[in-house]
């Protein structure tokens, strides 16, 4: 506990109250390789300003690489072995069904907005889907104006009652984009201008969606029109005197063949080979509602064994294969990734760079990958981008992008805060 009025403690980290509006930004999904394209192009004049007058670091994501656990890691400000949610599903061994994890109910660690929020701050937040809304704006009140919080998908059905805010639509001035879209971060960025124009929040946060980067790479016609896009409006972000972060919640590579086909290792196949079928069960903890991305397909994936069956010979037989990056029982990968160990199975697996893990071949519908698979959740695609538009002092020796907040809080230098 601390007596000093100047600094609000959550998850046990110190932060102190801002001078000035900070601006957090979740790029999804925006590998680094994105924005330099973008920039060896001079797509990014905003951004050239933001670097040129502050910092362009990386930083290490939580693991899995995955949205949701990113998304909490960088509100909470700690890795989801303190916060809980390792992904969108885990196996609930209770019951042995398989559980989405986007009620908020599932959170186990207050956000740093809410915290900000009966501190006296006020706060407003903007993300593209839905499904994170709800995680995101958890333990805010909303009604006496401290506090917003919507996405771009559900904007033209936000209320006073539930997200703080009426009317987003035409404060934004954009309709409701298709989900499927570069309009639905757009809408974000929008948002976001319209709400530091009117609102003035202290933190703000903006959570894109990573559909332009599942369907094109670096440097691509497609990416560089996003990554344009994003740049027209973090110059007025910037200009509005707010401490700006941008960053992302995982990168994003290529996981497919030379001829374009998904490079696919099937695991519940292989598992099932080996010991039959529903002796083991394996979870993708990038599966929801939005195949058209990736085809539930991921680099990451945890297994669950009956009780009979012998772990560490199961766990050394999927290191052995081709493509497995990491093969490790429940015990040491959530010592080495700082997961929840009653929401991994016995075996975590992740594959190598261009790999992705399945389950069995026959339940994996990807007629709506109309491009070559790039995907995510792997160490290869923890590396994210860490950019600030202010100098900043005495940073963590590992720099990781749920220090976003911290980093904006407490680590601008003196002088750029005063100027």
């Amino acid at each position: 506990m601390t007596s000093n009025p100047d600094i609000v403690i959550v998850n046990e980290r110190e932060y102190t109250r801002p001078r000035a509006p900070v601006v957090v930004i979740c790029c999804d999904g925006s590998e680094p390789d994105y924005i330099e394209a973008a920039r060896s192009k001079g797509l990014m004049p905003n951004l050239e300003r933001i670097i040129a007058k502050g910092v362009d670091l990386r930083a290490d994501s939580a693991m899995p690489s995955f949205t949701n656990p990113n998304n909490l890691s960088i509100v909470t400000g700690r890795p989801p072995s303190v916060h809980g949610i390792s992904g969108n599903f885990f196996r609930d061994r209770a019951s042995g069904e398989d559980v989405m994890m986007n009620d908020p109910a599932f959170l186990r660690a207050p956000t740093i907005f809410s915290a900000f929020q009966r501190a006296g701050a006020s706060v407003a937040v903007v993300t593209a889907k839905d499904k994170l809304r709800r995680l995101l704006g958890h333990g805010l009140t909303f009604g006496d104006g401290s506090a917003v919080c919507f996405s771009s998908e559900r904007a033209d059905r936000s209320t006073l009652a539930e997200n703080g805010i009426e009317g987003v639509v035409e404060m934004v001035g954009m309709p409701v984009p298709d989900v499927y879209s570069l309009e639905l971060s757009e809408f974000v960025f929008a948002a976001g201008v319209k709400l530091m124009e009117r609102m003035r929040p202290d933190l703000l946060y903006l959570s894109t969606t990573d559909f332009i980067q599942h369907k094109h790479a670096p440097g691509s016609d497609g990416a560089d029109a996003f990554y344009a896009m994003m740049d027209r409006y973090l110059g007025p972000l910037d200009d509005s005197g707010a401490v700006v972060v941008l960053t992302a919640d995982h990168g994003m590579k290529a996981k497919h063949l030379p001829d374009g086909a998904p490079d696919v290792i099937y695991l519940q196949d292989v598992l099932d080979e080996w010991l039959g079928r529903d002796r083991a069960s394996v979870i993708l903890p990038i599966t929801d509602p939005y195949v058209v991305h990736h085809g539930a397909l991921g680099s990451f994936a945890t297994v669950y064994l009956e009780p009979d069956v012998d772990v560490e010979d199961v766990t050394r037989r999927i290191r052995a294969l081709p493509g497995i990056h990491v093969a490790v029982d429940r015990e040491e990968g959530c010592a080495s990734y700082e997961l929840p160990p009653d929401r991994m199975g016995d075996v975590i697996v992740i594959s190598r760079n261009t790999k992705v893990i399945g389950t069995r071949m026959a339940d994996h519908d990807l007629d709506a990958l109309d491009v070559p698979l790039r995907s995510h959740g792997g160490l290869t695609e923890q590396v994210v981008p860490f950019i600030v538009n202010r100098r900043l002092r005495d940073l963590p020796q590992h720099l990781r992008n749920f220090d976003a907040f911290a980093v904006g809080l407490n680590h601008v230098a003196p002088a750029a805060v005063d100027a």
